[in-house]
C-alpha cells in the first residue's frame, strides 16, 4: 500500500473494561462507529507492527480508524504533541522522556530493545586499530552524532566503557540524514547512530560496528506513548491501540518469513533498500508481547526493567545538560493500559493472536 496512507472519555476503569469486553464484532459491523486515532511514528523496524496491523486492516477489527502520521526523527515527532497532531504511537527512549518533561507524554508500554542496533562504527581502513587501542585512537578524534538521540547515550556508553569521556572526543551534533551524508564523505573518525543508518554506512563506506549499546551495558528501549490528556479521555482507544501493536508483534514472532518480507516492502517503501543479512539483523531485535510487556513494566518487586532503563537514560541527558533533573519513573510510566488490555478478555485474546 502507499506510504502515504501512513501519515469520548470512560469515567471509572470498571466502565472501560466492561465497554471493552463486548466480543470483538467483525470489520464489517464495525465500520459505521470506527474512532478516529492519530498514529505517529518513524520509519524504522519498531514501526513495522503499525504498518502489519493496516496491510491487513486489523486496527478496524478493534473499532479503530487511524491516521497514520510519520516523523523524520523525535525531536519533530514530540514537538507535534502541543498541536495534537498525534495521540499515540513509537518513539525512542530519549524523546520520550524529553516529550514526558516538555510536553506531558507518557509511555505506555514498549517497541523493542535496540540495545544493539545503536551503535559506533567505524570505517574498515580504522577499524583494527581502534579495536586494539579505542581509548588512544579516539582522544582528539571527531564523532558524528545526533543530539538527545539514542546513538548518542550509546555512545557515550561506549565511551566510558573505554575510559573516555565525552569531553575527551569531538562531537559534531548532525540530524541524522546529515549524519550519513557527511559520514560517507569522509567525515568524522566515528559515527554514533542506529539501524537503518548504520546499513547505510556500511553499504556505502563499508563500516563496522566497534561498540554498540548492548556491548557498553546500555539497555536501550523503544516506547510506546500517548498524549497524556488522550490517554485519560480515552483510554479505550489507547488500549486498543496497544491490542493492535501487540497482535502485530505476535504475528512477526511466529511467521518470520512473512515478517521478512513486510520488513522489506516497508522500508523500500520509504526509500530504503537492504540487504538480506541486514534484514536478518533487524529481525534478531528483541520485541515484547503481552505478557512480557506486563513483566517489564511491573513495579510488584519495586521499580521496573523499564524504570531502571529510563532512569538511567535520564541520568545521561541530566550530564549533558539536557534536562535539569531525572524525572520519576512513576510520573511518566504506566502499565494501566497494557492492564487494561490484560483484564479485558475480548482485548486480551485479540493482542495474543499469532495471525
Amino acid at each position: 500500500m502507499p506510504h502515504h496512507r501512513f501519515r469520548r472519555a470512560a469515567t471509572t476503569l470498571a466502565l472501560t473494561v466492561a465497554a471493552l469486553s463486548a466480543p470483538l464484532a467483525p470489520a464489517q459491523a464495525q465500520q459505521p462507529a470506527l474512532t478516529p486515532i492519530k498514529v505517529s511514528y518513524q520509519v524504522a523496524y519498531w514501526a513495522l507492527p503499525i504498518y502489519v496491523a493496516t496491510e491487513k486492516n486489523w486496527w478496524a477489527e478493534v473499532g479503530l480508524k487511524p491516521e497514520l502520521v510519520a516523523y523524520p526523527a523525535g525531536a519533530q515527532q514530540i514537538a507535534g504533541a502541543p498541536s495534537r497532531s498525534w495521540d499515540v504511537g513509537g518513539t525512542g527512549s530519549p524523546p520520550a522522556v524529553l516529550g514526558a518533561q516538555r510536553y506531558d507524554i507518557v509511555t505506555i508500554g514498549l517497541t523493542n530493545d535496540e540495545s544493539a542496533t545503536n551503535a559506533l562504527v567505524a570505517r574498515p581502513d580504522k577499524l583494527a586499530a581502534i579495536r586494539a587501542n579505542p581509548a588512544r585512537e579516539l582522544k582528539g578524534q571527531q564523532i558524528l552524532l545526533s543530539p538527545n538521540s539514542t546513538g548518542e547515550y550509546a555512545t557515550m556508553a561506549c565511551l566510558q566503557k573505554w575510559g573516555l569521556k565525552r569531553s575527551d572526543v569531538g562531537i559534531v551534533p548532525l540530524a541524522p540524514a546529515q549524519l550519513v551524508s557527511a559520514y560517507t564523505g569522509g567525515n568524522g573518525l566515528l559515527a554514533g547512530t542506529w539501524a537503518p543508518n548504520t546499513y547505510t554506512l556500511s553499504d556505502q563506506v563499508g563500516t563496522e560496528t566497534v561498540c554498540s549499546g548492548k556491548d557498553a551495558g546500555a539497555l536501550v528501549l523503544g516506547a510506546l506513548i500517548a498524549r497524556k490528556e488522550f490517554a485519560q479521555q480515552n483510554p479505550e482507544a489507547v488500549a486498543k491501540f496497544l491490542a493492535v501493536y501487540l497482535r502485530a508483534v505476535n504475528f512477526q514472532k511466529n511467521n518470520p518469513a512473512e515478517f521478512m518480507a513486510s520488513l522489506r516492502k516497508f522500508f523500500e517503501a520509504n526509500g530504503i533498500k537492504l540487504k538480506d543479512t541486514h534484514l536478518k539483523a533487524e529481525m534478531a531485535r528483541p520485541i515484547f508481547p503481552l505478557d512480557e510487556q506486563l513483566k517489564m513494566m511491573s513495579r510488584a518487586a519495586g521499580p521496573s526493567t523499564v524504570d531502571g532503563a529510563f532512569e538511567a537514560l535520564s541520568g545521561y541527558l541530566k550530564s549533558v545538560g539536557t534536562i535539569a533533573e531525572v524525572p520519576d519513573p512513576k510520573g511518566y510510566i504506566t502499565g494501566q493500559y497494557l492492564k487494561l488490555v490484560d483484564d479485558t478478555p475480548a482485548l486480551k485474546a485479540f493482542a495474543n493472536r499469532t495471525q
